[in-house]
């Protein structure tokens, strides 16, 4: 019998993850959310109205609101223990161009995409700095990189989430934290299903690689982060080469 057939010589399973998703019932959030499943990783996932991925833990929670938010954590927590890696997931879009664009329009797409996010991240620390390790991974766009018009709002909330999570990576990496950026380009999800034949075709025509990212494409960009030790601070790009030197 060779080591490799000797099941007493094997290296033990990793221990499952208590992980938490934000924005995890359709579309890139849910996709994460089943890839840490599949990887046997204790998952919950906050959405406005519930619906998780089959064996996920169904937080409805509105991130916007302080209280709601203690809550998804406290119940997390109570179910798989500290929340070891946090995905800030859920974002809204209000596109319009900037001299429509009202205060409004404005600020509560910052308060959901950025203060939303920042509320999570200083949350998970808490039990992170405890346990000395834990994984922050922001999921920001291309446009906060390049810009896009009709989309200001979105693309200040995006960008602020890559001086975050550098921020985060410089205060916390001394207690084994990690903080990271997922920036996707243009996915194949809902919200472009309704795309016209014609809009769908100038997209992709600005893409190197000629076609949408699938989610399973994004999600497997926050599953490596989830696992490496020594990469943080990092921006990567899951957008098939459009966003090339942001």
């Amino acid at each position: 019998m060779t080591d490799s057939e000797n099941p007493t010589t094997q290296s033990p399973s990793p221990a499952p993850r208590s992980v938490l998703v934000t924005g995890g019932s359709r579309g890139i959030g849910r996709a994460i959310a089943e890839a840490f499943l599949a990887n046997g990783d204790h998952v919950a996932v906050t959405s406005r109205k519930g619906g998780a991925p089959e064996g996920a833990l169904d937080l409805v929670c509105d991130i916007t609101d302080p209280a709601a938010v203690e809550e998804a954590y406290a119940a997390a927590e109570a179910a798989h223990g500290p929340v070891e890696v946090l995905v800030a997931n859920a974002g809204i879009t209000k596109d319009t161009l900037v001299l429509r664009m009202s205060e409004e329009d404005f600020t509560s797409v910052i308060d959901t995409n950025l203060t939303a996010s920042f509320r999570l991240a200083k949350r998970a620390s808490k039990g992170m700095l405890r346990l000395r390790r834990g994984r922050i991974i922001f999921i920001s766009s291309v446009v906060g990189l390049m810009g896009n018009p009709g989309q200001v709002n979105y693309a200040a909330s995006k960008a602020g989430l890559v001086g975050m999570a550098r921020s985060l990576a410089r205060e916390l990496g001394s207690r084994g934290i990690t903080a990271n950026v997922v920036a996707p380009g243009f996915v194949d999800t809902e919200m472009t299903a309704v795309l016209t034949e014609e809009q769908q075709k100038a997209i992709t025509d600005r893409v190197p690689l000629g076609r949408y990212a699938s989610p399973d494409e994004v999600a497997s960009a926050v599953t490596w982060l989830a696992d490496a030790g020594y990469v943080t601070g990092a921006v990567i790009p899951v957008d098939g080469g459009l966003g090339m030197g942001h």
